[in-house]
């Protein structure tokens, strides 16, 4: 199978975040395990997603880790051109949800794989692919767990999201949550005896509109765009009719922190404010929905220069969008951003990545192959 055949396949499966993965995780590990590869499946919590990790090469000796994951984000939108998970091939365009965001890794990953196992690799070649990365990167931290009982410490984690094949060493980290204020219903004509959600609300997003206004004083960091941390409502539900005093109103709301910012501790303040409703008789929920720290990789660190050398361009200092790589770096390995495609074209209809630039990524994992061989 080449690269696009591959694709082809992964971007079959529907794996939706949130959904089960067992069709896409068992299709891979039955692939690997068909070119010698050492596979391992890591069930996670939830009982029907799995985390996968396999190795070419010793694994008793320090190499680098391949990065990414099997989930999407869904595809309902009705402006989609074509079915959305079946991969349709238009000139140099092939679309298909995952396609850049990131199944195209995936299969260029894949598609190394024969002759990666024709090398003698003294180095191993890792992959570990993880789940339910769409809703925060909650799957990957149950493979990280593990890694010690995997692998050698990793000289590198080479996440493959979206950067154009260009190595980037930095991103934002981020914390979302979702806070429900629940209060008492009646007719609209009687608001003396009934508790309005929405108005206990208010007061909780004009916290989230004050303290959006303060980060964009600072702390800064010029390698962001914007280069401060943010914060923002994302979405506000509640009531039922005009003439019904709302007994219920949730917030979703989340933060992006610069390297050195913990992105929980922006929505303290927020969570503080609803908090604050409950003395008036009002009843709160505060739920974490997602958190990972902000990846920092220094700019002289031996993966940058590696993917330097192996892709002929100085990894750029930081993007905006956030990946499994700061929790790598958390967890005291140094990682790096590094994938084919463009982060413009996910997450939207028509999603596609070009056939150049898979060829281009296959190529830079048996590039990376040939340096790891003995």
């Amino acid at each position: 199978m080449d690269v696009f055949d591959i694709l082809d396949r992964l971007v079959a499966f529907p794996s939706v975040a949130g959904k089960p993965n067992g069709d896409i995780a068992d299709w891979i590990e039955a692939y690997l395990a068909g070119h010698g590869a050492q596979v391992t499946v890591l069930p996670g919590p939830e009982g029907d997603r799995s985390n996968l990790f396999a190795t070419i090469g010793p694994v008793d000796v320090p190499g680098y880790i391949l990065s990414g994951h099997m989930d999407v984000v869904p595809a309902g939108e009705p402006q989609w051109s074509s079915a959305p998970f079946a991969l349709r091939r238009e000139g140099e365009r092939l679309y298909g949800r995952g396609t850049t965001d990131m199944k195209g890794f995936l299969a260029a990953v894949l598609a190394a794989v024969p002759t990666l196992t024709k090398l003698r690799l003294a180095r191993p070649i890792h992959f570990a692919f993880s789940y339910d990365e769409e809703l925060g990167c909650r799957g990957v931290p149950h493979l990280i767990a593990r890694l010690a009982e995997l692998c050698a410490k990793p000289l590198g984690v080479i996440v493959g999201e979206p950067s154009g094949l260009r190595a980037v060493r930095g991103h934002k980290g981020k914390a979302a949550a979702r806070v429900t204020i629940n209060g008492r219903s009646g007719h609209s004509s009687r608001p003396d005896i009934g508790l309005n959600a929405i108005h206990a609300m208010a007061e909780t997003l004009a916290a989230v509109v004050s303290e959006a206004e303060r980060l964009t004083h600072g702390p800064f960091d010029p390698a962001f765009a914007p280069p401060y941390s943010s914060l923002q409502a994302g979405v506000i539900k509640g009531g039922q009719s005009v003439n019904i005093i709302p007994d219920s109103c949730t917030l979703e709301l989340e933060a992006r922190a610069i390297p050195g910012v913990d992105p929980a501790s922006l929505l303290a303040p927020v969570r503080a404010k609803a908090e604050a409703c409950e003395a008036d008789g009002f009843r709160v929920e505060w739920t974490q929905l997602s958190a990972y720290p902000a990846l920092s990789l220094p700019q002289d660190a031996p993966v940058a220069a590696l993917l330097q050398e192996l892709t002929g361009e100085t990894p750029i200092a930081a993007v905006s969008y956030g990946t499994e790589a700061g929790l790598y770096q958390a967890a005291g390995f140094d990682a790096i951003i590094c994938g084919p495609g463009d982060i413009g074209r996910a997450h939207k209809p028509d999603e596609y990545i070009l056939t150049s630039e898979l060829i281009a990524c296959q190529r830079l994992v048996e590039a990376l192959g040939a340096r790891c061989a003995a």
